[in-house]
C-alpha cells in the first residue's frame, strides 16, 4: 500500500498542482497560474495528497455557493438555488489511483458541506471526451445525473452531477 498524506493546499504547491491539472487535459479544463490562484482563493476546501517523499499525487478544489466564480457549470448549479458544495476539480495521478485517496478527498468535501448546512455536493464529469473512470467513481459514490452541458473550452460536453450530503456509501 502506498503512503499518502492529505493536507491543506499551500501557495508553494500551486506549480505542482498546475502541472497535475494541465496533464489531465482534455477531461479537465487547463488553467494558467493566475486562474488557478484565483480559483483557489474562492475555495473553502483546497487539499493535496502527498507521497512519502512529499510529491503531490492528487488535489481537490471545492467551493460553497454564493461565490463569484464564472464557470458555466458552477453557475448552472447556482441557478438551481440549492445549498450546495461544488467540487470544481479533482485530479489523482496515475501513481495514486486505486489507493482510496479520491474517496478520502471527497469525504472531506462532504464533511465541509455538512458544516456549512449544504444539502448537496455537486460536480461535473466529462462526457466528450468520456472520462469513464471518473463517471464510474461518481456513480459508485451515489451521484446522480441532473443534466448535461455543452462547453466552449475544456471538455465539449459534461454531465452535471449531485449527491445529497447524507454520507458516502
Amino acid at each position: 500500500m502506498q503512503f499518502l498524506r492529505l493536507r491543506v493546499m499551500r501557495e508553494s504547491d500551486l506549480d505542482a498542482v498546475l502541472r497535475l491539472n494541465n496533464d489531465a487535459s482534455p477531461t479537465i479544463r487547463p488553467l494558467d497560474a493566475a486562474a488557478l490562484a484565483e480559483l483557489r482563493g474562492m475555495c473553502d476546501v483546497a487539499l493535496v495528497a502527498t507521497s512519502r517523499v512529499g510529491d503531490i499525487t492528487a488535489f481537490l478544489l471545492s467551493l460553497g455557493g454564493g461565490q463569484p466564480y464564472a464557470s458555466p457549470n458552477y453557475r448552472w448549479f447556482e441557478e438551481r438555488h440549492t445549498r450546495h458544495q461544488y467540487i470544481d476539480r479533482i485530479v489523482v495521478s496515475s501513481a495514486a489511483r486505486g489507493t482510496g485517496i479520491g474517496r478520502a478527498l471527497y469525504e472531506s468535501v462532504f464533511e465541509r458541506a455538512r458544516e456549512r448546512g449544504a444539502n448537496e455536493v455537486t460536480t461535473e464529469v466529462a462526457l466528450e471526451p468520456l472520462d469513464q473512470r471518473s463517471l464510474s467513481f461518481h456513480e459508485a459514490l451515489g451521484f446522480r445525473r441532473l443534466g448535461e452541458h455543452a462547453l466552449t473550452d475544456g471538455p465539449a460536453r459534461v454531465a452535471l452531477l449531485a449527491r445529497t450530503v447524507d454520507g458516502l456509501p
